[in-house]
């Protein structure tokens, strides 16, 4: 048996046909490999859980032990292992949990179904702007993503800044970046691997050498407007009264600054936010939190698909997601509503704001998974 290593247990699992096209049975299987005599080894927890879970997801017997079969566990061993673990008291608790998830999953997926009857379905709207209770009732409450199109019309940002005057006037600040992203897949979950501090000017000079690329940007979750040598910038801003609370901006409001190329992966965000586009353009795709089920959301707030570039043999309940496109340009701030995965890649040199400081309640209890991890 080798089993030298943790194991993911989101493996997919491998169809087993006979030549005839009739699926092989555990019987046959059996039947066809010569079992061994003597006792062997016993399965490891790992294998013991991947079994459970695939059980659980109602994965055919026989594929289970033909995968354990090709990774060396022997085939009795395996056999039994699949043919118990229903059995186990373990296994039927967690069956109940599972059903109560089916049930919760069936109304997403029903949501899912009448929404798309809609003609409006797959749009999102663009408002000029919006009186308060307006935006309450029509989208903070809906849970129903908007583009302002009007808002920032005030911004002295919008004629200010660019790479060129932020390192004129903000050169020597520092700021946190995450370095290297290219090498890491996984990169956002392993933040703090990538986490450098920077002088924003030394930062400015790789942006405009590298020209369009995805492997620095700042970190998620900056706290550059609250730094003193940083905190000049929001007097070119205001912050949209009608919706946020100016007073409340502390580790509320972010700066985003990158080159073309820069993104971010598929996630949703645990709180309601608004993404004021200053500079250059950024397309943003969105999921509404009905569609989780399909995302492969294995740890914390992220899915593991590349929308971009989706692996359907790997990640199948994807082809059920079509996700909204738009093009966010200067001037235009979107809406994205707590729960709504999204991702974002940076079309040109960009400079965006991000707001959670809302007038509204804006705090929410998750319970986010974290099984996808070895």
């Amino acid at each position: 048996m080798t089993d030298s290593k943790p194991l993911r247990i989101t493996l997919p699992p491998l169809q087993i046909t006979l030549e005839d096209e009739q699926q092989v049975s555990l019987q046959w299987l059996a039947q066809q490999l010569n079992l061994p005599a003597e006792p062997q080894p016993q399965v490891s927890d790992s294998w013991k859980t991947w079994v459970v879970i695939n059980k659980l997801l109602n994965q055919p017997d026989e594929v289970l032990v033909q995968r354990m079969v090709e990774h060396g566990i022997d085939v009795k061993l395996a056999l039994e292992e699949v043919a118990q673990a229903p059995n186990h008291p373990y296994y039927q608790a967690g069956d109940q949990f599972v059903q109560q998830l089916r049930k919760l999953e069936s109304i997403l997926q029903i949501q899912q179904q009448l929404s798309m009857l809609s003609s409006q379905a797959e749009t999102v709207e663009r408002r000029v702007s919006l009186y308060r209770d307006e935006f309450l009732d029509e989208f903070y409450s809906q849970n129903k993503p908007v583009v302002f199109t009007g808002i920032m019309n005030n911004w002295k940002a919008l004629n200010l800044w660019n790479p060129q005057y932020l390192k004129q006037h903000y050169g020597t600040a520092t700021v946190e970046v995450q370095a290297n992203r290219n090498s890491d897949p996984e990169y956002e979950l392993n933040v703090q691997k990538h986490r450098q501090k920077v002088l924003l000017k030394d930062y400015i000079d790789w942006i405009v050498e590298k020209g369009e690329s995805n492997d620095c940007y700042m970190v998620a979750n900056n706290q550059n407007l609250d730094r003193e040598d940083l905190k000049g910038l929001m007097n070119d801003l205001e912050v949209f009264p009608e919706y946020l609370n100016p007073e409340d901006t502390s580790r509320r409001v972010f700066f985003w600054f990158g080159s073309a190329g820069t993104i971010t992966p598929l996630h949703h965000d645990p709180v309601n936010l608004m993404l004021a586009q200053v500079l250059g353009r950024k397309r943003v795709l969105l999921i509404p939190p009905r569609q989780t089920p399909f995302l492969y959301n294995h740890v914390g707030v992220f899915s593991q698909v590349d929308p971009e570039n989706p692996d359907f043999n790997k990640y199948p309940l994807y082809r059920n997601i079509k996700p909204i496109e738009l093009i966010l340009k200067p001037g235009e701030v979107i809406f994205i509503p707590v729960g709504w995965w999204h991702h974002v890649r940076a079309l040109d040199v960009s400079i965006s704001v991000s707001f959670t400081n809302f007038v509204f309640p804006n705090y929410y209890n998750w319970q986010n998974p974290n099984f996808g991890r070895t």
